[in-house]
């Protein structure tokens, strides 16, 4: 089972305009609602790709009620701690030509919540994958990923992090088996990162030796790099052809093509392609991808060539 454990899910509610006026009436052409939040996006598409997935972690009040209402739609399990008071946050995102994004605080978390995750964690064993991703909410310890990956390790359960920052850093040297930075959030990290593949690659390399495995950077239009703990780093280019829909998901989408890639026994260089695939399936797709888009953008995508 791969488990996931968004910390702060949301309804993401997109809308389409043709023009964002601010100060003015805009009206939409275009808008859907989805339960949202990057690892919940993580564990919809791993369903979508065949993979039995099982998304953890907080919801509160009515907006937390519908949440859980859309999620059940997708046929995704799920087991959401309720909390006593909060409401899970709407994230607005609007779709002008570019994308501007209003993204809500969310419920305070208390201790005995994130006690009863962890217990929940403690269930799993040495044939589960756990996807800890997204930031970390006020209030919550930043350290929390860290601590939540030394607890699951002890059962053999394999890991994968994407976050930023001090959640990101304090979790290195509890060897996560993956790591998916983006390239802003690898040059947080190492003060400052040649944006070129060979020069990516060495920093992550640097990453590694703070403890990270694998490690897989998503370069936005750019493609990715993947950097094995064993092996040579690899580079592929974004999957050419199709025009960019919106970009919402499309590093969660690159996670889960990697699990399924990396699951079924594929090489580094498939399991890059198959995330790369991925990725760009969901900027061509108005929300996540389904796995016939997915496959039909796979066939599109090129080989990854060592750097």
């Amino acid at each position: 089972m791969i488990y996931t454990v968004t910390l702060n899910p949301s309804l993401d509610y997109l809308v389409c305009t043709d023009a964002l006026r601010p100060g003015k009436l805009c009206r939409t052409n275009g808008e859907t609602l989805h339960p949202g939040g990057k690892g919940v996006n993580v564990s919809l598409v791993c369903a979508a790709l065949g993979l039995p997935t099982r998304a953890l972690g907080f919801i509160a009040g009515r907006t937390g009620a519908l949440f859980a209402s859309l999620l059940a739609e997708t046929g995704v399990e799920y087991d959401f701690c309720h909390l006593d008071e909060g409401m899970t946050r709407i994230n607005v995102k609007v779709c002008a030509g570019e994308q501007t994004e209003l993204n809500g605080a969310g419920p305070q978390i208390t201790a005995e919540a994130l006690a009863r995750l962890a217990e929940t964690l403690d269930t799993l064993g040495e044939d589960d994958w756990l996807v800890l991703s997204g930031s970390v909410p006020a209030g919550v310890p930043a350290d929390i990923y860290a601590r939540l990956l030394e607890r699951v390790h002890k059962n053999g359960v394999r890991t994968v992090l994407d976050t930023s920052g001090d959640a990101l850093k304090n979790a290195l040297p509890c060897a996560p088996d993956l790591i998916k930075p983006n390239q802003d959030e690898l040059d947080a990290l190492v003060g400052g990162a040649p944006h070129n593949p060979a020069g990516i690659a060495a920093c992550a390399r640097e990453l590694q030796a703070a403890g990270a495995k694998d490690i897989l950077i998503s370069c936005g239009a750019q493609g990715a790099v993947l950097v094995p703990v064993e092996g040579q780093a690899l580079y592929l280019e974004a999957t050419p052809g199709d025009e960019v829909v919106q970009p919402v998901g499309s590093g969660d989408s690159m996670t889960a093509g990697w699990l399924y890639a990396h699951t079924n026994g594929l090489s580094a260089a498939e399991t890059l392609r198959y995330a790369v695939a991925t990725g760009s399936a969901a900027a061509f797709s108005a929300w996540l991808p389904d796995r016939a888009k997915i496959e039909a953008t796979l066939a599109k995508t090129g080989m990854p060539r060592s750097i």
